[in-house]
């Protein structure tokens, strides 16, 4: 009898665990960081050199020579992260909605330059831009220049327990491009001019039938130490 009521403290958190992930619906994304993996040869190619970072900046990054910047909470007090999305379904229409927001600057031209605070969202006016590469996603800055810096191409996405990858390249956007322009760090628009790569690292919570389950097993492993 001790025996059965012990399994059904194990596997009734489990069941309902299951039952969560089969019908989790939206998630949010709670935490994680954002990979920037930006070319060298490239960035020169667009007048660009990286020459320092704000404090915020991870260094290096999930990708090889890359720096990333952290996810801001949802309930951060300046630009917190609203965006939710569909496990099963993202990254297609109607399957996420809000932005991502982060922390940290990059500064490039000995620091004549500043880009940061970056927001990632989708605008679907956007969608088919840049000669058909664009998703409608991009990066804007909040920090410095402000704008959006880049479109991205259609990502490559990973979902996971605990979390989603999302992987796309970074287009220069015509409005970063006619800003680099007016600086005079370039002759002409470089819009839709590949930089790098990115990478978004989203936590999402963890499932209330989890943390049950564990408190579950740890009441057992309790009772087990008294005995």
């Amino acid at each position: 009898m001790k025996r059965a009521f012990i399994l059904s403290l194990i596997c009734a958190p489990l069941a309902f665990t299951a039952g969560l992930t089969h019908a989790a619906g939206m998630q949010a994304i709670v935490g994680g960081q954002t990979t920037v993996q930006l070319d060298p040869t490239l960035l020169s190619g667009a007048g660009l050199t990286i020459s320092s970072y704000s404090p915020e900046v991870i260094i290096p990054g999930i990708l090889m020579d890359s720096i990333a910047l952290p996810i801001n909470s949802p309930s951060a007090a300046i630009r917190p992260t609203t965006f939710t999305f569909d496990q099963a379904t993202f990254p297609a229409p109607g399957s996420f909605s809000g932005e991502i927001n982060h922390s940290g600057s990059v500064f490039f031209n000995s620091d004549t330059l500043q880009v940061g605070d970056i927001t990632l969202a989708f605008d679907a006016a956007r969608v088919g831009t840049l000669s058909g590469q664009a998703s409608g996603f991009y990066a804007k800055s909040n920090a410095g220049i402000t704008g959006i810096l880049f479109d991205l191409t259609v990502p490559t996405v990973v979902t996971e327990p605990g979390g989603v990858k999302a992987t796309a390249d970074l287009l220069i956007s015509p409005e970063f491009g006619q800003t680099l322009v007016d600086m005079n760090v370039t002759t002409f628009n470089l819009r839709g001019f590949s930089v790098g790569v990115t990478r978004v690292q989203g936590n999402v919570p963890e499932p209330a039938g989890v943390a049950l389950a564990l408190s579950a097993l740890t009441l057992v492993g309790i009772g087990r130490r008294r005995r």
